[in-house]
């Protein structure tokens, strides 16, 4: 058993396989897969322990049981790691179909208005959608299940993922390295109060960039958080926005206060060479 670093990229299988040798967890580019070169280029088998968990009971009981649990599409149960508002927090098996709303009761969860499912780069629903249901051909998700009640600022939400991002990033691609930053400090400014309706479509631009040229599946989906609470939660954004097109960033008055202060005059030329 090796004990990783925690590195989020390393839940990639080659960064992981990377980590593994020793080396800096970077994903690896692809072909070969790491079922033909992988751990120190010898054929490796990379596996989620939930998939063993599910190999040993088919292997047991056979595929015809395991087929008989979930939906016609979506085959078995699923562990969710439930946190967040609620009760009763912990690791919950369901068969797949449940509904989300069913998950909620389970734990204790009470005016809850969001839930990340599948973790920061996963789906962000609102209490609207808490009839789906936790399958492939729903709400897929490899886990994590995390609950929002209303005392949360989903905005502050979303800034937590996308500063999360931009630290995990393993900084191997400029796409990732940089687009993850600059949604960073779009976020910080729109948290100050100085963003506008530009800065929300800087945003959607700069995931474009990143789903089509990141080298791996951090870049695809680092920006979820922040569209999907800005289509589920605009006011939350809207209410951090200026009011006009364009964000003032400079206070004139503020920069030459020093100079005012050394010449001792406070006059409209003071800083023209006018006399007063």
């Amino acid at each position: 058993i090796h004990l990783g670093a925690g590195a989020y990229v390393c839940g990639e299988e080659s960064a992981l396989i990377e980590s593994l040798e020793g080396k800096r967890g970077v994903p690896r580019n692809r072909p070969p897969y790491p079922v033909t070169s992988g751990y120190l280029k010898q054929p490796t088998v990379v596996n989620n322990v939930e998939t063993f968990c599910a190999a040993a009971l088919i292997a047991v009981r056979g595929g015809e049981w395991y087929r008989s649990v979930g939906t016609a599409r979506s085959a078995g149960s699923k562990i969710l790691s439930v946190s967040g508002d609620c009760a009763r927090p912990g690791i919950y098996e369901y068969p797949f179909g449940t509904r989300v709303a069913q998950v909620l009761a389970d734990c204790g969860a009470e005016s809850t208005q969001a839930v990340q499912v599948s973790g920061a780069s996963g789906i962000c629903i609102d209490a609207t959608e808490f009839d789906r249901r936790i399958a492939f051909e729903d709400l897929p998700t490899a886990g994590a299940f995390m609950v929002f009640d209303e005392t949360r600022d989903m905005f502050e939400v979303a800034r937590n993922f996308v500063q999360f991002f931009a630290h995990e990033s393993c900084g191997f691609c400029t796409p990732c390295r940089v687009g993850t930053e600059l949604v960073r400090r779009l976020m910080d400014k729109l948290a100050a109060g100085l963003g506008s309706p530009h800065d929300l479509a800087q945003i959607v631009d700069i995931n474009r960039l990143l789903q089509s040229a990141s080298h791996c599946g951090l870049g695809h989906t680092a920006c979820n958080p922040v569209l999907d609470t800005m289509k589920r939660f605009r006011p939350a954004y809207e209410q951090r926005m200026v009011s006009l097109d364009y964000a003032p960033a400079f206070d004139l008055d503020g920069a030459l206060a020093r100079a005012r202060a050394m010449t001792g005059r406070d006059d409209p030329g003071a800083h023209f060479g006018v006399s007063p």
